[in-house]
């Protein structure tokens, strides 16, 4: 037996109740006495409010509550859902604006939570939400992504919600100055809407002064301890559940307003409360992604090997810092800064700037897809400048596979990699050598043909630490109890596989408990791409304990110390019994033992993983309305060791379906006036089935020592990959056109102007 599993692909066993209805999610199991809450939001971006009049809404039918900002004070909860700070290039921490979960006297974006009507039916509390008055002052709006303009807060001269800094700036200037070629572009990273499945929801019971809140999140110890804190209470009073959850993709981790709103109303009323969002209201109302702009500028010696890279990036913050948000472009972008390119000279400014939009926080990827894309751009860019092959001067570049371990500009210790191999797999998957036969067949078709390469890295996040327990139960079954929560990864299915894997405990016999602080103390949820690693190196080492544990068990019964397993049976010398796990702990409650039957072990991963891998992008355009086709896509990535190669391969076809989505369709717009003008499914552009191609996946991995598996993360790897080999490949197919600035989304509408524009002014 393999320490690091059988990886064998096996179908996903929750799959069955999803697809059949027999799903659990918030809106499910919500009491059947819940009231119903529903949010009334600010319809401007931002105006200070004068008077709210609720005594409409209050005296309607149904109407058991109206909270507003006032009501809360009233009522004793105090929460500001402030965040992290980064620390600034002066040694200052970043800007930390008060953040209430109703609005005081300032509305600071359209759909800023002011009021919650709780009635005994949503139609009531919805009807009430219409006789609410509010009388405000509009204050000018900001919605553009430099220093400057209208303030929003006091604490953030400039709107400057940090001004970070990294690297040596000094070396990096100097090394521009020596530079044989030197080449520079801005690169936009536009605004998306995670649109999970299934939108945010919660409710809230209390119980003896106990308060449990269910919400559909990824994890549930920081919402525990944020409530706890709101309502002064000891953490072992609060219990926070998550069930079955339709998607989450880093939006759902945080805590958001309507999570404390439905426990202070359920308190202050004595019954349960719940909420459910609304598709326009989430679009409104959850963190968005990206939406950044960088100039990106890389320096060249003779021989066209990188000697510094310079990046500057505005990063839109939205109103107000969300949890994790002034992270996600300053040290997380950091981690794969200089991506896997052998260059120790770089110097990276990011600024976060407050706007009045919607908060911007993790989403797939989380500063990772945003740092690759802007190196892969300008590396890519770079290369049709200077008239080099793009796959040569990346491999003139690459770290080579003898350098590993190897400590990044950044600091970062990557432990393994050969990525000469992986990209040598994928020129050869991907059949680049016939591409110019299909540019060829593109071009007697009239239509543009372009292939987009992006070599990727990323870094897996979150808590190192994670705890397993394996619980064997009276009638034969077995529990484990895990730290992280599934969104529709498949984590039922892969941390029971390999339970049984490494034990032989049969795989139908494995239940999974997840999302529920009264019965795990605790853990560091989904995110980050850590699941599965860390979570099964807890597991590898609880069942190091049971195996301990038992073998002394069974040497006592049968008077030897010569006990052995060999991940299926126990063997005792000289005896022809060879009893299974599950057999051993009959025995063990038969003997009254029942210490051997609950087992823990909590581990930390003594450093991270970094998977790598090449997108290969083949595009195909219509230059008469500027319709982007993605003809081929390739994936080759190294994931080192495969749990479950069926899922990895999921997860990356879903990654690279949420890149695409960026790349090609998806763009949240404001108006001037802070109006999101894209809060519906017909005007926001969610990638269709026809817009995404069959994706080709395959591996060379190359085992990581960062863990005992030798895996590496895969959650998010598919989408820090597809930006970027998508966006060269289209700029690939435009480059003869005399185009050399074109930015996602790559709309028909924004390709065909670009496309006019460039002809019109090769005819002038």
């Amino acid at each position: 037996m393999d320490t690091f599993g059988k990886s064998q692909s096996t179908t996903r066993v929750e799959d069955i109740r999803f697809l059949t209805g027999g799903g659990r999610y918030v809106d499910d199991i919500a009491p059947k006495a819940a009231l119903f809450g529903y949010v009334f939001r600010s319809p401007v971006a931002h105006a200070t409010i004068g008077d709210l009049n609720v005594n409409a809404a209050r005296q309607a039918t149904g109407v058991k509550m109206v909270l507003t900002a006032a009501d809360v004070r009233d009522l004793g909860v105090e929460l500001n859902m402030g965040a992290s700070l980064i620390d600034n290039r002066d040694g200052t921490k970043g800007a930390a604006p008060a953040r209430p979960f109703l609005a005081t006297d300032t509305v600071r974006f359209v759909g800023e939570p002011v009021a919650f009507i709780v009635a005994e039916t949503l139609s009531q509390a919805r009807d009430a939400a219409e006789l609410i008055d509010l009388d405000y002052t509009d204050l000018p709006v900001k919605v553009d992504v430099e220093p400057g303009g209208q303030t929003l807060h006091s604490e953030a001269r400039d709107n400057i919600a940090f001004d970070y800094g990294l690297g040596d700036e000094a070396a990096t200037d100097a090394a521009f100055r020596a530079a044989a070629h030197t080449v520079s572009l801005r690169i936009d990273d536009n605004r998306v809407i995670a649109n999970s499945m299934e939108p945010r929801g919660a409710y809230a019971e209390w119980e003896n002064d106990r308060l449990h809140v269910c919400f559909n999140g990824q994890g549930v110890w920081g919402l525990k301890g944020d409530l706890a804190k709101a309502f002064s209470l000891p953490p072992e009073q609060v219990r926070v559940t998550n069930p079955d959850v339709g998607g989450g993709f880093g939006m759902k981790a945080f805590t958001y307003p309507e999570y404390l709103m439905v426990a202070t109303a359920a308190k202050a009323l004595g019954k349960p409360v719940r909420w459910m969002g609304e598709r326009t209201e989430s679009m409104l109302s959850d963190n968005a992604g990206r939406d950044l702009v960088s100039t990106a500028e890389l320096a060249f010696d003779d021989d066209y090997k990188i000697t510094a890279y310079r990046i500057k990036s505005l990063c839109n913050m939205g109103a107000y810092n969300s949890s994790f948000a002034q992270f996600i472009q300053t040290e997380l972008f950091a981690k794969v800064l200089m991506g896997v390119y052998d260059v120790q000279t770089t110097w990276m400014n990011a600024i976060g700037i407050y706007t009045n939009t919607t908060q911007v926080d993790a989403y797939r990827g989380a500063g990772r897809p945003e740092a690759i894309f802007a190196l892969e751009r300008v590396i890519d860019y770079a290369a049709r400048e200077l008239g080099v092959d793009p796959w040569e001067l990346r491999r003139r570049n690459f770290i080579a596979a003898d350098k590993f371990p190897y400590t990044s500009a950044t600091n970062e210790t990557y432990d393994v990699g050969d990525f000469h191999r992986v990209l040598a797999s994928a020129e050869q998957h991907a059949d680049r050598a016939g591409f110019a036969a299909r540019r060829a067949e593109s071009q007697a078709a009239g239509k543009l043909r372009g292939l987009g390469l992006c070599y990727y890295i990323e870094s897996i996040l979150g808590n190192p630490s994670e705890t397993a327990t394996v619980e064997f139960q009276d009638d034969g079954t077995v529990l484990i109890f895990v730290g992280t929560q599934s969104n529709g990864q498949g984590h039922e299915t892969v941390y029971a596989k390999f339970l049984s894997d490494q034990t032989g405990i049969p795989f139908e016999a494995i239940s999974v408990i997840q999302g529920d602080s009264d019965r795990i103390a605790k853990g560091g949820g989904t995110g980050g791409s850590r699941s599965v690693t860390v979570q099964n190196n807890a597991t590898l080492y609880t069942v190091r304990k049971i195996i301990t544990d038992f073998s002394a068990f069974l040497a006592e019964e049968y008077d030897t110390s010569e006990i052995e397993f060999d991940d299926e049976r126990f063997r005792i010398p000289g005896r022809n019994e060879t009893p299974t796990m599950l057999e051993v702990a009959a025995m063990a409650r038969a003997k009254g033992r029942s210490d051997l039957l609950r087992q823990t072990e909590t581990q930390t991963l003594p450093a991270r993983s970094f998977p790598n891998g090449a997108h290969v992008a083949e595009v195909e355009i219509d230059p008469d309305t500027g319709v982007v086709s993605i003809a081929k896509y390739t994936v080759v990535d190294d994931f080192g060791n495969l749990i479950n190669p069926m899922l990895a391969e999921g997860q990356v076809h879903g990654g690279v379906a949420q890149g695409i989505g960026q790349a090609i369709t998806e763009r949240v717009v404001y108006d001037a006036e802070g109006q999101l003008l894209t809060a519906t499914f017909m005007d926001y552009g969610m990638p269709r089935a026809d817009d995404l191609p069959m994706i080709a996946f395959s591996t060379e991995p190359v085992p990581s020592t960062a863990n005992i598996m030798g895996m590496k993360g895969c959650g998010e790897a598919g989408t820090v990959g597809a930006l970027a080999a998508v966006s060269n490949a289209v700029l690939d197919a435009v480059w003869d056109r005399g185009i050399r600035q074109i930015d996602m989304p790559f709309t028909p509408m924004r390709v065909w102007a670009t496309l006019n524009q460039s002809a019109q002014i090769a005819a002038e």
